[in-house]
């Protein structure tokens, strides 16, 4: 970390942290949470490079370790400081600014990541479409060059916050006479342009989270292209690896989550205890904590470098324990279980698990192998990338997408 010098006095750990705690109680001074507007905290903090300590200087960070973010964020929160919409903005937060700040350039990073992190600007993705979920490659999403900009049409489907967002993360076709991983551009998309229509999806859970998004005539100018034109798959191949350690990878203490939920229904009930329970129970709960602590080692990778495709097999367990933790809840309940009371059309902010009743758990984690990226395609990857498995034939794979039968 640089600031009129190295302030941290070498690379000894608690040097780092005693300068990092400086350096927060510095802000905390000049900006007391208690009297600051929200958004002017948060610019201060970004400034600070107190947003994203691992983030280079000048964007938000110091270019520390990023394993020393939970201890900046702890300091903050101990002080009372302001949250900058997270609940809300994880797909800016979790995939979209990793995303600009490895493939976006200089001026699209200026532009986007400060008001982002300050919870100014909310943050969706257009990606997944009606006929292109599991192939995201398959998108049929159409961008045509005019002049300098781009006019697009298509439909998205399954957009989580887009009734609430001002920028989007989105997956077009430009070429089609290309192989489809070979035709895609990757574009900054301002949702409150014209022709920008967004209608709810109401769930199972009877709420409505995520949203179809219609494009008509879309204008977007070249600048807000991100990567070079045709390279959208690998930039789109950029932002799923950080979803999936934002889906199954977060820093969680022990017990949490849907097993904390679960294990407190069990405690609750005890005259429905049985030994076959007991034993189903133990079972997932090793599953549950052998799945945490490879998430602590995940982000240790991630910490040496950018997120790989062994993201995909921490997405995969996290699905599947979920649903059987939320099944088991179930059975131990009974007909109790069956009841559910929250068949209400709202628009929540924000999945809450732990939260929530069990009828809810159970409906909710069905989406769990769906969102990030299927359960089925995630063993693909696994298989093929991590593990040097052959690959599954592909007749499509060298064929220009404007003649694969659709």
């Amino acid at each position: 970390m640089r600031g009129g010098g190295r302030a941290t006095g070498g690379p000894n750990p608690e040097a780092v942290r005693e300068d990092l705690q400086r350096r927060v109680t510095a802000l905390l001074a000049a900006h007391d949470p208690a009297t600051t507007d929200p958004i002017t905290f948060h610019r201060a903090r970004f400034d600070a490079g107190l947003a994203w300590v691992y983030y280079p200087e000048g964007l938000g960070g110091l270019g520390a370790d990023r394993e020393l973010q939970p201890f900046v964020d702890a300091l903050f929160e101990q002080a009372g400081a302001p949250g900058n919409n997270a609940e809300i903005n994880g797909i800016g937060l979790g995939m979209a600014a990793p995303t600009i700040l490895a493939c976006g350039t200089p001026e699209q990073r200026r532009r986007y990541l400060r008001p982002l992190w300050a919870g100014e600007e909310i943050w969706c993705q257009l990606f997944s479409e009606p006929g292109a979920g599991s192939d995201l490659a398959a998108v049929s999403t159409r961008a045509v060059r005019d002049g300098d900009d781009w006019i697009v049409n298509g439909q998205k489907v399954w957009t989580s916050v887009a009734h609430k967002a001002q920028r989007a993360i989105l997956v077009a076709r430009t070429d089609p006479d290309r192989p489809k991983h070979a035709g895609l551009t990757y574009f900054i998309c301002d949702m409150t342009d014209p022709g920008v229509d967004v209608r709810p999806l109401r769930q199972i859970t009877g709420e409505a989270e995520f949203n179809e998004v219609f494009l008509t005539d879309v204008r977007i100018p070249d600048a807000n292209r991100l990567g070079q034109e045709g390279d959208g798959w690998r930039v789109a191949n950029t932002t799923l690896n950080n979803e999936r350690v934002a889906i199954g990878g977060r820093p969680v203490p022990r017990e949490s989550g849907i097993l904390g939920a679960v294990t407190r229904t069990w405690r609750n009930n005890a005259d429905k205890h049985t030994p076959e329970l007991h034993d189903r129970l133990l079972r997932l709960w090793v599953e549950a904590e052998a799945a945490r602590l490879a998430g602590t080692r995940l982000r240790q990778r991630v910490a040496a470098g950018a997120p790989g495709p062994e993201t995909s097999a921490l997405k995969l367990p996290f699905a599947r324990i979920n649903q059987q933790l939320s099944g088991f809840e179930l059975e131990l309940l009974g007909e109790d279980g069956l009841r559910y009371d929250d068949w209400t059309m709202v628009r929540p902010d924000r999945v809450d698990f732990a939260g929530r009743d069990a009828g809810y758990r159970y409906l909710r984690a069905k989406g769990n192998s769906i969102e990030g990226g299927t359960s089925e395609i995630m063993r693909n990857i696994v298989s093929e990338r991590v593990l040097g498995l052959p690959p599954e034939a592909r007749a499509d794979k060298d064929i220009a997408w404007k003649d694969l039968i659709r």
